[in-house]
């Protein structure tokens, strides 16, 4: 009886030590968790408040100047009697800065020169190795094989990915892509299909480019590694082809999108110095998203531009839907929406210039713009302006505000957009490009 009594009193001691150990695990843990996040937290911060443009018009104006010299130079040798006799055209600012160069596979970092707009400060992986993309599994989310994109995207330094080979990539979890990246599919077919998205979660410095994404399904989460040296448990990923959460400096370049289970580009929580531009979107509802919360005012420095990209087929609404920030909406063709095709709420600034809109035909869908929880008092006096904008099919675009003109830039020295019968010419490429080695793409 007595040594029954030990061992019961034996067993409850090392359950008691047990159960009192598992805070203390769990404590260390989180304490280890919690000082990475927060220091990660911070130096997104720090980049976002140094990336801020305090007068956005400069930026804006800078940006309608390349256009008129882009458009300027292919008048100009068209006057020449050169006629176009190859698949390489470029007559946007950004595609003429590298497209039409054979030796653009000896030469890819020339890419970084080339972003213009609030993001023109990104460079992604420039000056740091080329790591080539191998293997296109996904297996391993806390040990990343080496070849594997995974593995390439969560390195500390600079890194510039490529594929060797035409590669479709399913996710299991959300790509925690690391700052100072570039993600470059040209001379190769790259799908990222029927996983995870990618998730540009409290970084800097960013590059995606010439990629397709489709297909995009919400994750369960889980323990995935996000850094060489840090594992971490992250939630359920909402689907969004691309996620631009707390980030800064990221420029999105011809990147086909469509289908995902939340929005195609969802940039929130603090995000700024965004260029979205020659991407292709098709058959999907909520399409970008920029600014997820009516209450969260820090999206004030929020400062995107969406330019040259094509909204086509299957599109219902949100060619963005934005909050507080500053959008620069230039040189798009909209062809398809259902719904509506640009709103907001809380306050927003959207320029939008030289765009083309073509109306759906249901009458009730003319409207572009969309205005939702505020009073007509209200979005009143937000400033959203059209300027040389193109309407077709009875588009109409419900103008608010007064002008957007900067306080302290003058009038005078404004560039001017180009206007949206151009924008045939400036997204006749948008989406992912077929570059092969060796030859313009």
């Amino acid at each position: 009886m007595a040594e029954g009594l030990n061992k019961a009193a034996t067993l409850l001691f090392f359950l008691a030590i047990f159960f009192i150990s598992i805070p203390c695990f769990q404590a260390n843990n989180e304490a280890e968790h919690d000082e990475y996040i927060i220091k990660r937290t911070e130096e997104a911060r720090r980049a976002a408040l140094e990336a801020y443009e305090p007068d956005p018009y400069n930026v804006t104006s800078e940006f309608n100047l390349h256009v008129h010299l882009a458009l300027n130079e292919s008048n100009r040798r068209a006057l020449r009697g050169r006629k176009y006799r190859g698949p390489c055209m470029a007559t946007n600012p950004i595609d003429r800065c590298w497209r039409c160069r054979p030796n653009w596979a000896n030469d890819r970092m020339r890419l970084a020169r080339c972003v213009k707009g609030f993001g023109r400060k990104t460079t992604g992986g420039l000056g740091g190795r080329i790591y080539v993309v191998t293997d296109p599994s996904d297996n391993d989310l806390q040990n990343p094989k080496p070849g594997t994109l995974r593995y390439g995207v969560i390195q500390d330094e600079p890194l510039w990915i490529i594929f060797k080979h035409d590669m479709n990539i399913a996710l299991q979890q959300e790509l925690l892509v690391n700052s100072h990246k570039t993600i470059d599919g040209r001379g190769a077919n790259v799908q990222i299909t029927k996983g995870a998205s990618i998730s540009l979660f409290m970084v800097t410095n960013v590059i995606v480019h010439n990629i397709r994404i489709h297909n995009v399904v919400a994750k369960p989460g889980g323990m995935i590694r996000d850094s060489a040296h840090h594992v971490g448990l992250r939630t359920r990923s909402d689907g969004d082809a691309i996620s631009i959460f707390g980030a800064s400096n990221i420029w999105i370049d011809h990147v086909s999108m469509s289908r995902a289970d939340d929005g195609l580009v969802d940039a929130i929580q603090g995000s700024t110095a965004i260029t979205i531009s020659n991407c292709h979107m098709t058959n999907h509802n909520d399409v970008m998203l920029l600014g997820a919360s009516d209450v969260y005012s820090e999206d004030k420095k929020m400062q995107v531009t969406v330019a040259f990209n094509h909204f086509g087929q299957g599109l219902i609404q949100r060619m963005p839907r934005a909050r507080w920030g500053f959008v620069h909406v230039v040189n798009n063709d909209y062809t398809h929406w259902l719904m509506y095709a640009i709103g907001g709420s809380s306050a927003p600034t959207i320029l939008s210039q030289g765009n083309r809109f073509i109306a759906p035909h249901e009458r009730a869908a003319k409207e572009i713009t969309h205005r939702e929880y505020s009073t007509a008092q209200e979005w009143s006096r937000w400033k959203w302006t059209s300027e040389k904008d193109l309407f077709m099919n009875g588009a109409t675009f419900l103008q608010s505000g007064g002008r957007v003109m900067a306080k302290s830039y003058a009038r005078a020295s404004m560039i001017k957009p180009r206007d949206g019968s151009c924008v045939t010419r400036l997204t006749r490429f948008s989406g992912a490009l077929r570059c092969r080695v060796g030859k313009p793409c």
